[in-house]
């Protein structure tokens, strides 16, 4: 373990511990250059002199870094401090998935399935750059705090184009949701990836594991010997179509799971679809080798050896009988014309069948995916023809909105059934609307959809009813009827009309709000700019023109200055005096008479390092010599852009060192 407070790289200051595992510790440490939270992965020290395991954790790093997706923990970067190997990845604050679901347990089944489809789009993601997690499992994803899911710790992925990496002889992965390949120790591929997420399904929907057992070696046999339990045992209301998710990706032959992450999400996709509701069960295909076969045997073919005329007990060097009676020839000689007879007139009868096509009824495919759709008109025995695009606001996009011809129309088998697949809901770009009269603006789009709503401004800078500003940005494209926008409309201010004449308020530390509480509650105009200082907080009043005091009429203007805080840029001077004992050289030193000053005391060598705008804390910025307790005195120029930072060394040895300097 590493002690908190310990700086790697003179850059990431370690906090805490995160967690411990069997080839690295995790910490929570603060990037002091970048001022952000990050996690650092510290290889753990009795690991450091293991050749294998620094690869394998360098491996981790370079598989990782090429993945850039959403739901996957980024990494920033790798470094080596004193001989430590460690990788800095990106904070996720949350939890893993396996305490979400104990803390969360049961789950929407909606809120399941959007989870698992940002999991699938980042296998996918990894699966595309030829890499396989080999390790999925709950406590390896991440649930942040807006409730996103971010896969983490590739260390045992692999990269299918390095030969190097192969392990046929290693069982990795936790054996909870290990497939039933990898189990009898075969290399594991991206349906191995496929049934882990399926047992992870499985533990979403139940809160359990599918398999338990008294060992690692009990459960791993069961991933193979016996089928995944029913969901819909443990929760009737389940979805048989949901349910059908996760028999099709833990198959146990890998050729009859999901092809791709990217085809389990499509159809988790709509598993919840009304469309859906009576789907049947699942069965997964028995593989052929499995099967009893029987075998026909050949007409005419070889008699077998020992059984030449129906004689069980034959010896086997019996002779036939040469000559068999005419009659006998005869009669198989009309069997076997009879036989060819029958079987021209079949085959006769076969042609003239299949020249003449059934009339089949057109299925009902509205909400299914394609798969779906390919699969009912093929049971139909009908095939998909051409693919048109529409827009629909009721059916999702990429699901049938209908057929051509439609459904329960009557055609020839093996004719060409064409789909009409949905766009998703139609989008519109919206314009910008600032300085636009409100009532036309809110007609406009509530004409296409989407609703509207005001918030009140009070000023007398616009007229009444002017648009000042919106919550969605222009040129955004969105979908009119899940989009509400609203806008901030100006509303005069009441001048009073009496001219009273009043003594203008001291308006330094106001607010904003609390400005133009005052403005509205006198009838004054306000006129706001902005400027940058250190000494007012951000939003406050800087200063006002006219003065406070200042005698003024209801409807005069005063300009006021608002402060944004301290200039990110502005560079100040910063100075820093540090004491440098002196420590004389031990006795075991053997030159250290031979060093001595002239005064016969041997002096410490000092080097000071210093960071800011223009200096680099790597470079010495000045060496000298002590012979008793001396002081120096750094000038650094920083800004919260360039914090500064400085280092003492004496003798090869730091005695003092500061970072994050901005005042």
């Amino acid at each position: 373990m590493i002690e908190p407070g310990t700086i790697l790289n003179e850059r990431y200051k370690l906090i805490k511990t995160l967690g411990e595992g069997g080839m690295a510790n995790v910490y929570l440490a603060r990037d002091l250059i970048l001022d952000r939270d990050v996690a650092v992965k510290v290889l753990r020290l009795d690991l450091q002199n293991d050749p294998d395991t620094v690869r394998r954790f360098q491996r981790e790093a370079m598989a990782t870094s090429e993945l850039v997706h959403p739901n996957i923990v980024s990494i920033y970067d790798v470094g080596e401090s004193h001989g430590q190997q460690f990788l800095v990845m990106e904070y996720v604050k949350g939890s893993d998935l396996k305490h979400y679901i104990v803390e969360h347990f049961p789950i929407p089944y909606q809120r399941v399935v959007d989870m698992m489809e940002e999991i699938l789009s980042a296998v996918q993601t990894a699966h595309d750059h030829n890499i396989i997690h080999r390790d999925l499992k709950p406590q390896n994803i991440l649930i942040d705090a807006n409730g996103h899911a971010k896969i983490t710790d590739f260390g045992i992925a692999v990269a299918l184009s390095e030969n190097s990496m192969t392990m046929t002889n290693s069982l990795l992965g936790s054996v909870h949701y290990l497939s039933p390949e990898q189990a009898r120790g075969s290399m594991p591929t991206r349906q191995s990836d496929i049934y882990a997420l399926g047992i992870i399904l499985f533990e979403m929907l139940t809160g359990s594991v599918p398999f338990e057992g008294d060992s690692a070696v009990s459960i791993a046999l069961k991933h193979f010997q016996e089928e995944v339990p029913s969901v819909r045992a443990f929760d009737p209301h389940i979805p048989q179509a949901l349910e059908n998710v996760v028999f099709k990706a833990t198959a146990k032959n890998p050729a009859n799971r999901y092809t791709s992450a990217e085809a389990m999400a499509s159809d988790l996709n709509t598993a919840l679809s009304p469309a859906r509701a009576h789907e049947a069960k699942y069965v997964i295909p028995k593989d052929d080798l499995d099967e009893t076969r029987v075998v026909p045997i050949v007409p005419n073919g070889p008699t077998p050896p020992h059984n030449s005329d129906g004689g069980a007990d034959q010896p086997a060097s019996q002779a036939a009988p040469e000559n068999r009676p005419k009659k006998k020839r005869r009669r198989w000689l009309i069997v076997a014309i009879s036989a060819a007879v029958v079987l021209l007139l079949l085959i006769g009868i076969g042609v003239v069948t299949a020249n003449q096509k059934a009339d089949v009824a057109v299925p009902d495919l509205r909400g299914m995916t394609t798969a779906q759709a390919k699969t009912a008109l093929k049971s139909a025995r009908l095939k998909v023809g051409k693919y048109r695009y529409a827009y629909s606001t009721k059916v999702d996009k990429d699901l049938v909105i209908d057929s051509d011809p439609k459904r329960q129309v009557s055609v020839k088998e093996s004719s060409s059934v064409n789909l009409i697949l949905s766009r998703g809901q139609p989008r519109i770009t919206l314009d910008n609307y600032v300085g636009q009269d409100y009532s036309d603006a809110k007609s406009d789009l509530q004409k296409r959809g989407v609703t509207v709503k005001e918030k009140l401004i009070k000023t007398n800078e616009a007229a009444a009813g002017k648009i000042l500003s919106q919550s969605i940005k222009a040129g955004k494209k969105v979908i009119a009827s899940k989009t509400t926008i609203t806008f901030g409309v100006a509303e005069p201010i009441k001048v009073k009309k009496d001219n009273t004449t009043f003594a203008l308020r001291d308006l330094t530390g106001y607010t904003e709000k609390s400005l133009r509480d005052y403005a509205n509650e006198v009838g004054l105009k306000i006129v706001i700019s902005q400027s940058y200082s250190d000494t007012v907080d951000t939003g406050m009043v800087i200063s006002q023109n006219p003065a406070a005091g200042t005698q003024v009429q209801s409807g005069a203007t005063v300009n006021v200055t608002i402060s944004q805080g301290a200039d990110p840029d502005e560079v100040k001077t910063v100075s820093k005096t540090i004491s440098i004992p002196y420590q004389a050289p031990s006795a075991a030193s053997g030159s250290a008479s031979a060093s001595a000053s002239s005064s016969g005391v041997t002096p410490n060598g000092i080097q000071v390092f210093i960071g800011d705008k223009t200096h680099n804390i790597s470079d010495i910025n000045k060496t000298f010599n002590i012979t008793a307790d001396d002081q120096v005195t750094i000038t650094l120029q920083v800004s919260k852009k360039y914090p500064g930072s400085y280092r003492v060394v004496r003798d090869g040895t730091v005695i003092a060192q500061e970072a994050n300097i901005t005042q």
